[in-house]
C-alpha cells in the first residue's frame, strides 16, 4: 500500500476505527499524490517568478490562451476564471460559499463539525465517489423500494454491492422507519450497511416531516448501538423545494454527530437547486468531530477525483459562484420556487377534485420535481405507451402500477390538460 494511503488510514484509525472499517478496498488504498505533476506545479506557482514550464495549459500575453470567438460569448468573465484547470477539490471560493449556504439553510449544522464541500461533477459523480470509497462486493446498500434507478448502476453494478429495499411508505403512508430499521438490523452479521436517504424523493416527491425524520435518526442510532457501522448518504438533489409541512432542511444535520459508528455524508449540488442542470456542479461533504478524519476523507476523495475526472469544469464553477455572490440571487431563486410550488399545489387541487374517480390513487408528495400515480385499473407501461403514441405525452412507468409525472417541466396552466389526458389514457387502456 502506498505510504500516503497508509498515513491517511492511520489517521482515521486513531480517531475512529469504525470509519476505517467502513472504507472499501479502494477507499483504503486511495490517496492524493503529494509528489508528481500536481504538487510540483503548485510549488512552481509560488516560486517560479521567471518562467513556469510546469502546467499543461497554454499561455499568451500572461493569460490563458483562448479563442476569441469563445471569449466573446463569455466576456463577463476573466479568462483566468474559465480556462485553467480548477483544483481537483474545486474552486476554493465556491467551496466556501457553498458551505456558508449550507449553514444558512440548515440551522442544525450551526454547531456541528463537518468538512469543506468538495466539488463533484454533479450528484451522480458524488454518489459514485461514495460508492468507490465505501461500497465493496456484498456490502448492503439500503434504499426504499421507490428510488432512483441509478443507485443500482452506481452501487450494485459498478461496485458489486447488494441492493436491499424496504417499502418507502408504511400503512399510514408515512415514512416506513420500521422497514428501514429491519433492513439495517438484517446486516448485523456483516457489521456494515450503507443507507441512502433521498429527500425530496425521486420518483415520489416525498419528504418526511420532523416526527418521521426523528424516527429515521432513531433507527440509524439503534443499528449503530447494535454494532453496525452505518454510512448514511443524504442524497439532497432536490434540496430546498419543500412545499408543505415537511422537514425543511437536510437530514444530514441530524446525523452529523449521531454516533461513532455513523458516518454522515451529504451529496448535493447546484444542478437542480439553482436550475443549472447542464453545468454539472455538485458537492460531497463529510461530517465528523475529528479534523484528522475530515482531512483524510477529503484527501481520499481528491484521489478518487484525480483518478477519474481529474477535476471538474472550471467555467461551471465560476458561473455558480457568480450566482451565489449576486445580490439578486435570493430574489430570483424565490421567484422560481414560487413557480414550482404553484405547479405542485395545482396538481394536488386537480387530484383531490374527484374528477378522476377511482382509477388511481397518488402517493403522498410535498416537495421536489415529481409525483407518482398508483394505477388501480391498468398497468403503468400500457398507459405510458398509450400517452406517448396517441397523445404525444411522456411519462415514466415504474413497476406494474406506478406512473411518475414530472410537474416541474409543465407550465401550471397546462397541468389540467395533462392530467385529464392521463386519465383518458388510463380509461382507454383499462378497456383493452
Amino acid at each position: 500500500m502506498n505510504p500516503l494511503a497508509q498515513q491517511l488510514n492511520e489517521a482515521i484509525q486513531q480517531d475512529n476505527p469504525h470509519v476505517y472499517e467502513m472504507l472499501s478496498d479502494i477507499g483504503k488504498s486511495i490517496y492524493f499524490p503529494k509528489e508528481g505533476i500536481l504538487s510540483q506545479s503548485a510549488e512552481a506557482k509560488n516560486k517560479a517568478h521567471k518562467f513556469n514550464a510546469t502546467i499543461g495549459i497554454a499561455l499568451e500575453g500572461g493569460k490563458p490562451m483562448h479563442l476569441k470567438m469563445i471569449q466573446d460569448t463569455l466576456s463577463a468573465y476573466q479568462p483566468k476564471d474559465l480556462y485553467p484547470y480548477a483544483p481537483p477539490e474545486g474552486k476554493p471560493e465556491l467551496r466556501s460559499a457553498w458551505r456558508e449556504k449550507m449553514i444558512v439553510e440548515n440551522p442544525s449544522l450551526k454547531n456541528k463539525s463537518f468538512g469543506n464541500p468538495v466539488v463533484t461533477n454533479a450528484l451522480t459523480h458524488g454518489l459514485s465517489v461514495v460508492a468507490d470509497l465505501f461500497a465493496g462486493a456484498g456490502d448492503a446498500v439500503i434504499i426504499p423500494n421507490k428510488n432512483w434507478e441509478n443507485y443500482e448502476l452506481t452501487f450494485g453494478l459498478r461496485r458489486g454491492a447488494e441492493i436491499v429495499e424496504y417499502d418507502l411508505y408504511n400503512e399510514e403512508y408515512r415514512f416506513n422507519s420500521e422497514g428501514l430499521l429491519k433492513a439495517l438490523l438484517a446486516q448485523k452479521d456483516k457489521g456494515k450497511a450503507i443507507v441512502v436517504l433521498n429527500f425530496p424523493n425521486n420518483p415520489t416527491g416525498y419528504t418526511p416531516d420532523k416526527e418521521d425524520s426523528d424516527q429515521i435518526v432513531a433507527a440509524i442510532r439503534h443499528a449503530a448501538d447494535e454494532g453496525i457501522n452505518v454510512v448514511v448518504v443524504a442524497d439532497d438533489a432536490y434540496f430546498g423545494l419543500f412545499f408543505e409541512d415537511s422537514l425543511q432542511e437536510s437530514i444530514f444535520g441530524q446525523l452529523a454527530d449521531l454516533h461513532p459508528r455513523v458516518l454522515a455524508i451529504k451529496v448535493d449540488g447546484a444542478t437542480k437547486e439553482e436550475y443549472v442542470w447542464g453545468f454539472r456542479v455538485g458537492f460531497i461533504t463529510y461530517a465528523s468531530p475529528s479534523e484528522a478524519i475530515l482531512n483524510a476523507l477529503e484527501q481520499k476523495t481528491k484521489g478518487i477525483i484525480r483518478a477519474t475526472v481529474s477535476s471538474c469544469s472550471h467555467p461551471s464553477q465560476t458561473f455558480v459562484l457568480h450566482a451565489l455572490q449576486s445580490p439578486d440571487f435570493a430574489a430570483q431563486k424565490q421567484e422560481k420556487y414560487d413557480i414550482m410550488k404553484g405547479r405542485a399545489n395545482r396538481v394536488k387541487v386537480l387530484l383531490d377534485s374527484g374528477r378522476y374517480g377511482d382509477v388511481w390513487e397518488y402517493y403522498p408528495f410535498n416537495s421536489g420535481y415529481f409525483m407518482c400515480l398508483k394505477l388501480n385499473t391498468t398497468d403503468a407501461e400500457s398507459v405510458r405507451v398509450k400517452l406517448l403514441d396517441s397523445y404525444g405525452i411522456g411519462t415514466i412507468a415504474l413497476g406494474k402500477t406506478d406512473l411518475r409525472v414530472a410537474f416541474s417541466c409543465i407550465e401550471e396552466e397546462n397541468l389540467e390538460e395533462l392530467f385529464d389526458t392521463i386519465h383518458k389514457a388510463v380509461v382507454e387502456t383499462s378497456g383493452e
